[in-house]
């Protein structure tokens, strides 16, 4: 470890994520008391590289990634995916979660939170393959117009399904939350407090999906029953602070996806 160069209660998860986003912007990465009562904690201490590895390697990269002031930050690169350091994932493996993270991209930008990671999947060029939540600047970044129906846009499960046109983005340069929750085959997206998309993994729907989608090269993309964290590095200046989780209980056996 070393460090680098300078469903559930929604009026609970906001009071919580007020005090937490005071506490970011003061520098400081900390759990208020409700919300370790609550079962969160901190999947990122906010100092130093504990709890994450490179994808490619046992250790966290050498280069590309900046710690300072609680935000972890990936450097510019020119916009290439895999950018100077390449993605990082957490150490642990998660199934059934909630996933709280801050994020604030520059113009332009790329990136994305995925999980269901398996980093002994693609061991050639590019990024690990996961399940991803679309980081993007939708306005300037050509990738939004890709896809079908807007489905590499931000907050979406990149290339797989959009997001509400309903979602509320906040300027760029500004925070945004991401909040991920993962129980079963049930996926959500919340983007600043709101549900904007929902899916269900090992159904016929979401296999023809995949068969549709650039990930079709992979057998079974998506249906991993466990799997790490993954922050992309696409080459694109973003931003992170204020990550968290907490485990929720496995579905009961009966409705278990098979």
């Amino acid at each position: 470890m070393r460090s680098l160069p300078p469903l559930l209660a929604y009026p609970l998860f906001v009071a919580a994520s007020a005090i937490a986003l005071h506490a970011a912007d003061s520098g400081i990465v900390s759990l208020s008391p409700a919300e370790q009562q609550d079962g969160w904690r901190l999947l990122w201490d906010g100092r130093t590289t504990q709890g994450w590895r490179s994808a490619r390697s046992p250790d966290f990269p050498a280069q590309g990634w900046q710690i300072r002031d609680g935000i972890l930050t990936v450097l510019p690169s020119g916009g290439r995916e895999g950018g100077l350091g390449g993605d990082i994932i957490t150490v642990d493996e998660y199934s059934d979660f909630e996933l709280l993270v801050d994020f604030k991209i520059t113009p332009r930008a790329n990136s994305g939170i995925k999980i269901f990671v398996d980093p002994e999947i693609n061991k050639g060029p590019g990024s690990s393959i996961g399940l991803e939540y679309q980081i993007l600047d939708d306005a300037l970044h050509p990738d939004a117009k890709l896809g079908k129906n807007g489905n590499r846009t931000m907050g979406s499960l990149y290339d797989l399904y959009p997001p509400s046109p309903d979602k509320k983005p906040n300027p760029i340069g500004e925070w945004n939350t991401a909040r991920i929750i993962s129980r079963g085959p049930h996926v959500e997206h919340w983007l600043n407090g709101r549900k904007i998309l929902e899916y269900t993994r090992f159904t016929p729907e979401f296999r023809q999906r995949v068969r549709e989608s650039k990930f079709r090269v992979w057998p079974g993309f998506g249906e991993l029953h466990t799997g790490h964290i993954l922050l992309q590095d696409h080459g694109d200046e973003v931003s992170f602070r204020n990550i968290k989780i907490r485990l929720l209980p496995p579905l009961p056996s009966e409705t278990a996806p098979q």
